[in-house]
């Protein structure tokens, strides 16, 4: 699924060609892609036919477009597989497009944003926009306090201005769960998935099984900044791509799978101490580690 980094990949570009553009027309090729809208294909294109586009937003994995003088807003969750493209309005269709929307921007000329999706999972819907409880902006992308409310229960993210690392000390403290499990709360701090989990916590040379509130303060600023690095640089690289799925506006795809040092790294050397990367199974998924870095907890039954 793709996570913070290809999700924010996806918003940069398609910030400058929306923001300040209108929606001239909408097709809707399946309604499959509509499964967060509280209406039918016939109410979502007629409450986006005419409207602006005032921003493009994203928090955590959720990219949103505030509409312009209205209280709502186009949410989009990628899911599996979902790819928001730009596209001349006259393109040829997409493998696995589901829904194309035509704009026209005063820049840019007229644009189509397609939304494709192989696998289904993905979704865009018209929803109403709630404040956020801090009054701070909603997320990147955005200078409004207004979040989607589909989105509202999404945590902020590690690389927004307004999170709040005393908050996050404070419930890792009051978790008992493996530090693994709690990064990928989306409740509790949004945009980690596995992949820049495991990369995060072999940075920080802590186990995965690691309970959350064993972890001393240093040990949990050093993994808070070792996040933010592993964030950084695979932004920076426009994100992991490990097929065609996961690309950005273009339809290019990132290359931050070449600079992973533990997902994925299984019978490779660690890159820091030369041991065996090990794959082990963890909470329906996987984690990547390295056994001499990232030592287990004491009372960890042996694999």
């Amino acid at each position: 699924m793709p996570e913070l980094p290809e999700v924010e990949v996806v918003r940069a570009g398609l910030a400058p060609a929306l923001a300040g553009a209108r929606v001239t027309s909408v097709s809707v090729l399946d309604e499959r892609a509509l499964t967060r809208h509280a209406g039918g294909a016939a109410d979502f294109v007629a409450r986006l036919e005419g409207a602006g586009i005032a921003a493009v937003a994203r928090r955590g994995k959720f990219l949103w477009m505030p509409l312009a003088d209205r209280t709502d807003a186009v949410v989009g969750h990628l899911g599996m597989s979902g790819q928001m493209l730009l596209r001349r309005p006259d393109a040829n269709p997409e493998r696995h497009e589901r829904i194309r929307v035509f704009v026209e921007h005063p820049v840019h000329g007229e644009l189509a944003v397609v939304f494709a999706d192989q696998r289904t999972f993905g979704s865009l819907a018209v929803d109403g926009l709630v404040a956020t409880p801090d009054a701070r902006p909603a997320g990147w992308g955005t200078e409004d306090p207004l979040i989607p409310t589909q989105v509202a229960h999404i945590a902020r993210d590690p690389l927004d201005p307004a999170f709040d690392d005393d908050a996050l000390r404070a419930a890792l403290r009051k978790r008992g769960s493996a530090i693994k499990r709690v990064l990928l709360d989306q409740g509790l701090v949004s945009g980690i998935g596995n992949i820049y989990a495991d990369e995060s916590l072999w940075a920080a040379r802590i186990h995965p099984e690691t309970s959350a509130s064993a972890l001393s303060t240093v040990a949990v600023n050093r993994l808070l900044a070792e996040v933010r690095t592993v964030l950084h640089k695979a932004l920076a690289e426009g994100g992991t791509s490990f097929d065609a799925q996961y690309v950005n506006v273009n339809g290019q795809a990132g290359y931050f799978a070449h600079s992973l040092n533990a997902y994925g790294q299984q019978g490779k050397p660690c890159p820091r101490c030369g041991t065996e990367v090990v794959r082990e199974a963890f909470m329906n998924r996987s984690s990547h580690l390295c056994p001499n870095c990232q030592r287990p907890p004491a009372g960890l039954p042996k694999r």
